[in-house]
């Protein structure tokens, strides 16, 4: 495995750390604090799909050997939700155990109220050291974190900028984010006070939009043809407005300058806004001129047919469908190489098995179905994201749940692998229960998971929504200025979703007892707005 860390010299450590007498390597913490340590490894819109252990069709022409080995090792999740399909809002539901309407964070634009305590806080009390490392992306400075590395906002591909409690702002570093993410997580875990357990977050930035791959890696997949989703060129003929009136088309919405790499066309102003070619100018311009060339060189050659016009406008959606899954699945290559990096350095260091590994995304993400990218949405390729979770002391290897989980359940897990209660605040569950049986519900397990998405107007057009789903139903509710109205899915018979059947007689019990328990939600959760 090429590592960045490789022929660097150590990057700089706090001082308060570095100042930890280490553990002999291989030696393992030397502490009677025997409660386990916890490292989230969360990517940013990585889509379950993009995960070879979950047996996807895409995967054929893709490998993500370290990502499954934890699956292989742990348990993997099937059901596991969001309860609002969006970077920030999801990010506080991780660091707070509450739905977004309860932490502030509807929207990405801001709202987070930073008088709610985070988990990290608890863990802190308790006798854990804390770090996060990579994408923070929420509109407050980290609290609760001994240590933190964050990139500033979206953060950037190619010699990114981090901010430590330290430094003077945010400071540029020269290298690709994925690997310097990995390397900093390590300089943590190498610096550390090892008398205590730790809670680690390694927070990457891939495969967010644009979708920018390690130049090691810019050839990787270019011969494979990736199978176009059967619902690609889906036509929403049974749905409402929303699924019609969104802006995250591959064919109408994905740019081919900014989102596709095709910077020769940036001449033709006409067809672009300034906001994309200044993107796209700053982007090329934080390059090397290693990194630089290595894209020409790539990049260069793969472009002519489209800058010289030869691809037909009927073909042109699927060639743009191809150019973003082979750059998506690049990017993924080196998330997947920071994961086998730190479970290498975990086993090197005698801490494997001590330590609870998790591996997740901040929401799922569409692979072209529906013809779309982005997320948002209540429906499966959105709403669903991976999970997968090794910790040997409980969890048996190669175990699989089904019961339905969500991202407001992190903060109460964590807390309970520290042996902490979670506040009486929290709406989130601790998972414990479901590693000590392997994967199978409890009978009082939650049978319904509730889902709001706020963010319109904004990027992307979404419609305002929010939902109920159980183990087989969904029931979405769309609203705004525009009018309201319901969407109903049988996921068992219609897994794609694409018929809605609100008004099927043979289902109507099943959406009077949807539209009871979503009535409960708003009730019991207090929801001010639907």
């Amino acid at each position: 495995m090429r590592g960045s860390r490789r022929g660097r010299a150590a990057l700089c450590v706090p001082a308060v750390l570095a100042a930890v007498p280490c553990a002999a390597a291989g030696d393992g913490d030397r502490t009677e604090d025997r409660r386990p340590n916890i490292i989230h490894i969360m990517s940013d819109d990585h889509a379950w799909q993009a995960i070879g252990a979950y047996g996807h069709p895409l995967m054929r022409q893709a490998q993500t050997p370290n990502i499954d080995r934890l699956a292989s090792e742990g348990m993997m999740f099937r059901r596991a939700y969001v309860e609002n399909s969006l970077s920030t809002p999801s990010r506080a539901c991780l660091m707070t155990g509450l739905y977004s309407h309860q932490n502030g964070q509807r929207r990405l634009d801001g709202g987070m109220d930073t008088s709610v305590t985070f988990m990290p806080e608890l863990l802190q009390q308790s006798g854990y050291t804390t770090a996060v490392i990579g994408k923070w992306h929420m509109l407050c400075e980290p609290k609760g974190f001994d240590y933190y590395r964050i990139l500033r906002g979206q953060g950037e591909y190619y010699d990114p900028v981090f901010k430590t409690p330290d430094s003077e702002g945010y400071v540029r570093q020269s290298g690709y984010v994925t690997d310097l993410i990995t390397d900093y997580a390590i300089d943590f875990l190498e610096s550390r006070d090892r008398s205590k357990p730790f809670c680690l977050f390694v927070h990457h930035k891939a495969p967010h939009r644009n979708w920018q791959p390690d130049t090691r890696y810019l050839d990787l997949y270019e011969d494979s043809e990736f199978e176009v989703p059967a619902t690609f060129d889906d036509d929403y003929s049974s749905r409402g407005p929303a699924a019609s009136h969104q802006q995250m088309s591959i064919d109408r919405d994905m740019t081919l300058v900014y989102d596709l790499k095709i910077h020769q066309l940036r001449d033709q102003h006409d067809k672009y806004n300034k906001w994309e070619l200044d993107v796209v100018d700053s982007q090329l311009g934080r390059m090397s001129a290693e990194q630089r060339e290595a894209w020409e060189n790539a990049y260069g050659p793969r472009n002519v047919e489209i800058v010289e016009g030869r691809v037909e406008d009927k073909d042109l959606a699927r060639w743009k469908y191809r150019r973003y899954v082979i750059d998506y699945m690049r990017c993924i290559r080196s998330v997947d190489d920071s994961v086998g990096q730190l479970l290498d350095y975990l086993e090197r260091e005698g801490l494997l098995e001590n330590t609870v590994v998790v591996y997740t995304s901040d929401q799922g993400f569409y692979m072209g179905e529906h013809g779309w990218f982005d997320k948002r949405f209540m429906y499966e390729e959105s709403y669903r994201t991976p999970l997968i979770v090794r910790y040997p002391s409980m969890i048996d290897a190669g175990t699989v749940s089904d019961a339905l989980v969500q991202n407001i359940d992190f903060a109460p897990t964590y807390l309970d692998l520290a042996g902490t209660d979670k506040l009486p605040s929290m709406s989130g569950v601790s998972l414990l229960p479901l590693f000590a049986s392997d994967g199978k519900a409890p009978e009082d397990w939650r049978k319904y998971l509730y889902y709001h998405y706020y963010d319109y107007p904004a990027e992307h057009s979404v419609m305002r929504h929010d939902g109920v789903s159980d183990e087989r139903y969904k029931l979405i509710h769309f609203y705004g200025p525009e009018g309201s109205y319901d969407e109903f899915y049988d996921l068992q018979s219609d897994s794609s979703e694409l018929h809605n059947i609100i008004g099927e007689e043979s289902v109507q019990s099943h959406v009077e007892r949807l539209q009871r328990q979503l009535e409960a939600f708003r009730t019991q959760l207090a929801i001010d707005e639907y």
